[in-house]
C-alpha cells in the first residue's frame, strides 16, 4: 500500500496543534500558580510590617485571580468532540414581523458584542434584513478556542418581553427568535458529499454593505435533499469564495447531525427543533414590567437586563456548563 503523504501531513498538524494546546494551558496554570504565591507573599510582608496600604492591592489580585481560576475550571467541562472549535450561529425572527426582526437585531448585537469581550473575531456570512427594520435572519461566525463550547448553550428560542418601540400605544408585546449554533469544521474532518445530493443555486446579495451587494448573483445557497438542510453565503464578492464557505457551513451542519442519537428523525435533520414560539423559550428577557433576564434550564438570572445586551453572557454560560456536567440538563 501507498503512503499517504498527505493524511500523515495532516495527522502530524493536529498532534501538533494538541501538544500547543497543552503547552498553553500549562503555563496558563504555571502563571496562575505564580500569582498565588505573589499575593500570599505580599499578604505575608503586610501582616509583618503593619502596612494596609497594600490592602486594594491585594484585594484586586485576589478577585482577578478567582476570575481566572474560575474561567480555567469551566475549560475543563469543554469535553465534546468539537467543543475547542470556532463555531457558527444562525438567528432566525419568530412570527410578528418588525417586531420580532428587531428582537432578532438586538440578539446578533448581544453576540458580536459577548464575542469582542473574548477577544473572538466575527464575521456576518448571511444577512436578509428586515422590510421596515431589524433583520429576517443572520449567519456568522465566531472564530476563536473553545467558541463552539460556549455558544452552544445558546441553542433554543430566545423570548422578548418589553413596551414595544414600534407601537404607537406604547404596548407591551412578546417576541421570539431562535439560535441555531453548529462547530466550524476544519479541512481535517472528511465527510462525503455526493454531488448529486446538492440543489445549488445563485442569486443576488441583499446584506448591507460593500460594493458588491446587489450587483452579481454572486450569493449562494445550498440545499442537501436528502436531508433538507439549507445553507446560504453572500458575505464575499466571488460566487466561489461565498461557495467554498457555504459547503464549510453544510459539512458543519450535516456533521452535528451525524453526532445527534436520533439522526433518523426529520425534525432534527431539519435544524430547528422547536417551533420558535410560547413554551419553547430556554430564556426569557424581560425589560417591562421589571429588569430581568433568566435561563429557564438553569434558572439562572440577571437583573442587569442592559448588561446582558451588552454581552454579559458569561454567567448563563457557566450555569449550562455546570448544570450540563451534573447531567442536570
Amino acid at each position: 500500500m501507498e503512503p499517504d503523504f498527505y493524511g500523515d501531513m495532516e495527522a502530524a498538524g493536529r498532534i501538533l496543534q494538541q501538544i500547543k494546546g497543552m503547552r498553553d494551558k500549562l503555563s496558563r496554570y504555571e502563571a496562575l500558580k505564580e500569582t498565588w504565591e505573589d499575593l500570599k507573599t505580599l499578604v505575608e510582608l503586610a501582616i509583618e510590617e503593619d502596612d494596609e496600604g497594600v490592602l486594594e492591592e491585594i484585594k484586586q489580585g485576589y478577585n482577578q485571580l478567582q476570575k481566572d481560576l474560575e474561567a480555567m475550571k469551566l475549560e475543563t467541562l469543554l469535553s465534546g468532540k468539537y467543543d475547542k472549535n470556532s463555531a457558527i450561529m444562525t438567528l432566525h425572527a419568530g412570527a410578528g414581523g418588525t417586531e420580532a426582526q428587531d428582537w432578532c437585531e438586538m440578539l446578533f448585537r448581544m453576540y458580536t458584542h459577548w464575542a469582542e469581550r473574548r477577544g473572538y473575531k466575527t464575521e456576518t456570512l448571511d444577512y436578509l434584513a428586515g422590510e421596515e427594520a431589524g433583520i429576517k435572519s443572520v449567519t456568522f461566525s465566531i472564530e476563536g478556542l473553545n467558541a463552539y463550547g460556549y455558544t452552544k448553550s445558546e441553542k433554543g428560542v430566545h423570548r422578548l418581553v418589553r413596551i414595544s418601540p414600534f407601537d404607537s400605544a406604547a404596548r407591551r408585546h412578546t417576541s421570539f427568535a431562535s439560535v441555531e449554533v453548529m462547530p466550524e469544521i476544519d479541512e481535517s474532518v472528511h465527510v462525503e458529499i455526493n454531488a448529486e445530493d446538492l440543489r445549488i443555486d445563485t442569486y443576488r446579495s441583499s446584506g448591507a454593505g460593500g460594493q458588491h451587494i446587489n450587483k452579481t448573483e454572486s450569493a449562494i445557497r445550498i440545499t442537501h435533499i436528502p436531508t433538507g438542510v439549507v445553507v446560504t453565503c453572500q458575505n464575499e464578492r466571488s460566487q466561489h469564495k461565498n461557495r467554498e464557505t457555504a459547503m464549510k457551513m453544510l459539512t458543519s451542519k450535516l456533521i452535528e447531525i451525524a453526532e445527534r442519537e436520533q439522526k433518523e428523525k426529520i425534525e432534527d435533520l431539519k435544524g430547528v427543533q422547536m417551533e420558535i414560539g410560547w413554551g419553547s423559550q430556554i430564556r426569557s428577557y424581560v425589560f417591562h414590567p421589571y429588569s430581568m433576564v433568566k435561563d429557564h434550564r438553569t434558572n439562572f438570572e440577571i437583573g442587569n437586563v442592559g448588561a446582558v445586551m451588552d454581552g454579559d453572557l458569561d454567567g448563563f454560560v457557566n450555569a449550562y456548563l455546570i448544570a450540563k456536567s451534573k447531567g442536570e440538563i
